[in-house]
């Protein structure tokens, strides 16, 4: 399979994404002090509309839950198995994150609006992960249900 297939641009290719996922885990998730920033409200949206959300916050080290669930520190200390790592860290900061997403191996990567980096979506592309770059979840998946 051509890695470049794994780039994940349509609209057929995002709705079925969107309706393969179940479990999501979400990189740079801000908490419930930060409830006008996308990278909570997203996640809380994604959590009311029945996907088990789980909260990998980069910042708040004394942070032990986030929309009550269980905070983990690192991707590969997810003890399940994650459709889906939704991605709110800016382009630039992404290369910290490679190797924790390859070790953990999700079947797709989602970078959120405004968000782009070439290098890093070529190397999981490579790794067989999907890739979904600068779209938001949170309109994606409000246009798929709106069908």
């Amino acid at each position: 399979m051509d890695w470049q297939e794994n780039l994940i641009d349509s609209p057929t290719q995002i709705r079925d994404l969107i309706l393969q996922t179940r479990r999501i885990a979400v990189l740079g998730i801000k908490t419930e002090g930060q409830a006008s920033k996308p990278a909570f409200y997203v996640a809380k949206y994604l959590d009311s509309a029945g996907f088990q959300v789980i909260p990998v916050p980069v910042y708040y080290p004394d942070v032990t839950e986030i929309l009550g669930r269980r905070v983990y520190r690192r991707l590969i200390d997810i003890p399940e198995e994650v459709d889906l790592v939704d991605v709110f860290r800016r382009s630039q900061d992404i290369h910290g994150h490679v190797e924790d997403m390859l070790a953990k191996r999700p079947k797709a990567v989602w970078f959120q609006s405004g968000i782009r980096n070439q290098e890093v979506a070529e190397k999981l592309a490579r790794a067989g992960i999907k890739v979904v770059q600068d779209r938001c979840l949170m309109v994606e998946h409000r246009l798929v249900t709106a069908r």
